[in-house]
C-alpha cells in the first residue's frame, strides 16, 4: 500500500513531463517548422526570379537605423565637413599672413621715411648751425670793421664807403656813432652824402 502512492507521483511526474514535452512539440510544430518552410519557398522563389538574397538583405540592412554603413555615411559626411573647415581655416591662415606681410612691409616704409626725414632734419640742423656761426662771424667782422672806421679820419673813410655797394656802406653807416658818421658824410660828394642819408633813413 505504500508503493502504490508512491507509484501515483511517479506517475503524475512523468505525465507532467510528458504535458511539457508535449508543450514544446506542439510549439516547435506550429511555428519552427512553418516558419522554416515558409523561408524554403521564398528562397526557391528568389531563386527562380534570379534574386540575389543576400545583396537584397544589405540594402534593407542598411536603411536601418542602427546600421553600420549609415554609420560610416555619417562619418564620411563628417569628415567632409571638419574637411570643409580645415580648408577654411588653411585659406584664412594664408589671408592673415599675407596682411601680415604687407603690414610689415609699410612698417618697414614708415621707417625707411622715418630715417630719411631724421637725416634730412640732422642736414638742416647741421646747416643752420653754420649760419648761425656765420651770421655771429659776419657780426664780429662788422664790428671789426665799424671799429676800424671809427678809427679812421674821415677823409680816409669816406673814399672807401662810397666805393663799398650800398648794403654794406648803409650797414656800416648805420652802425657808427653820429659823431664819427657826420664828419665822414661831409667828406663825401653832396651827391653821395644826399644817396646815403635817404638810404639810411628808409
Amino acid at each position: 500500500m505504500v508503493n502504490k502512492p508512491k507509484q501515483l507521483a511517479a506517475k503524475n511526474e512523468v505525465e507532467k513531463g510528458a504535458k511539457k514535452a508535449n508543450l514544446f512539440q506542439t510549439l516547435l510544430m506550429w511555428t519552427l517548422i512553418p516558419l522554416l518552410f515558409t523561408t524554403m519557398v521564398l528562397l526557391i522563389i528568389a531563386f527562380v526570379a534570379d534574386i540575389n538574397v543576400l545583396d537584397e538583405m544589405k540594402k534593407m540592412s542598411s536603411s536601418l537605423p542602427f546600421s553600420t554603413e549609415k554609420k560610416s555615411e555619417d562619418d564620411e559626411e563628417l569628415a567632409a565637413d571638419i574637411e570643409e573647415r580645415v580648408v577654411s581655416l588653411q585659406a584664412e591662415i594664408k589671408e592673415k599672413e599675407s596682411q601680415v606681410y604687407k603690414l610689415q612691409e609699410e612698417l618697414e616704409q614708415f621707417k625707411d621715411e622715418k630715417n630719411a626725414w631724421l637725416t634730412e632734419q640732422e642736414n638742416l640742423q647741421r646747416q643752420i648751425e653754420a649760419l648761425q656761426r656765420a651770421k655771429e662771424d659776419n657780426k664780429r667782422d662788422v664790428k671789426e670793421i665799424i671799429s676800424t672806421f671809427e678809427k679812421m679820419s674821415a677823409k680816409s673813410a669816406a673814399p672807401v664807403i662810397t666805393n663799398m655797394n650800398d648794403a654794406e656802406a648803409i650797414q656800416i653807416l648805420t652802425a657808427l656813432k653820429p659823431e664819427v658818421l657826420a664828419p665822414i658824410l661831409e667828406k663825401m660828394s653832396a651827391e653821395d652824402a644826399a644817396k646815403y642819408t635817404s638810404l639810411m633813413t628808409k
